[in-house]
């Protein structure tokens, strides 16, 4: 765990994602949770070697399955998101639990640390800006549409802190969940100008990072968009994303035994670009940037 100020804490030796907490006068407000249990437990257990204080409310950045399965491992009844990803919680199919278990997975042991896992909706939801209070700390989330509809960002700009979820990941290829990268290019500008207070980017996955280190990630965007609109255009189906996956493959690092993973990756966000694109051509708003 690493104190990158007074009371806030982010732990990013968990498996699969990275994850926040601020301890205020009143308890903590995490951000994420670890989706394996047994290291949803050691986050407790090493808050709880903090402070007494209880665990207040929970904000998830987003409705990425690895960021919403382990709320029900940590006892509030607060959890706080996009109205976005209430709405996209609520529609999931009863064998969701049953699916992200089998992903997450390789063992009948590791499948049993399961056993009560429960989906926890979020009770509160906001569409642009929200404020969190608990006693003299005041927390801001921003709607930051990128990587999902529901993408947010906690913003703590007196320490020049902030959480951004999956809109930043260091050197790796973007999950590119939903089709909104126009306004993930935009977010990522506004996130790099100076008047934007930021010098810790906690990164949705892997190392933290600064302002500079986003920029890859709007290259890759700008060129995925580039060619997929070029297919689009000349009225190509939108299987044929697939011929662009080995130009973007090596935009960034990847190990040689997850290669299939990460094509699988690249061709998924490319197939939501080229929606994006489809769906802008009934509002005229396909141009790339």
């Amino acid at each position: 765990m690493q104190e990158l100020a007074p009371n806030v804490f982010v732990e990013t030796g968990f498996r699969r994602v990275n994850v926040g907490a601020i301890l205020t006068d009143d308890g903590f407000v995490l951000i994420d949770t670890p989706p394996y249990p047994i290291d949803a437990i050691q986050w407790r257990d090493m808050l709880a070697d903090l402070s007494e204080k209880p665990i207040l409310a929970i904000v998830n950045t987003d409705y990425h399955r690895d960021r919403i399965i382990g709320n029900c491992w940590f006892g509030t009844r607060v959890v706080v998101s996009h109205s976005e990803a209430i709405s996209y919680i609520q529609n999931l199919p009863s064998s969701f639990l049953d699916s992200a278990v089998e992903t997450l997975t390789s063992s009948s042991p590791e499948r049993n640390s399961f056993v009560g896992m429960r989906l926890i909706t979020p009770t509160i939801g906001f569409d642009r800006r929200m404020q969190l209070r608990y006693g003299r700390r005041t927390i801001p989330l921003l709607a930051m549409p990128g990587p999902t509809a529901g993408s947010i960002w906690v913003h703590l700009s007196e320490q020049r802190i902030v959480f951004t979820g999956d809109s930043v990941i260091a050197n790796q290829h973007p999950y590119i969940s939903g089709p909104h990268t126009k306004s993930w290019l935009d977010n990522l500008t506004l996130l790099r100008r100076a008047r934007f207070s930021a010098e810790i980017i906690v990164s949705g996955r892997g190392t933290l990072t600064s302002k500079s280190a986003t920029e890859p990630i709007s290259n890759y965007l700008r060129l995925a968009r580039r060619r997929v609109f070029s297919l689009y255009r000349a009225g190509h189906p939108r299987a044929d994303t697939a011929a662009l996956v080995p130009e973007l493959l090596d935009m960034f690092p990847y190990a040689e035994e997850n290669i299939d993973i990460v094509q699988r990756r690249i061709k998924t966000g490319l197939d939501r670009i080229y929606e994006e694109f489809k769906a802008g051509e009934k509002t005229n708003d396909i141009a790339p940037k």
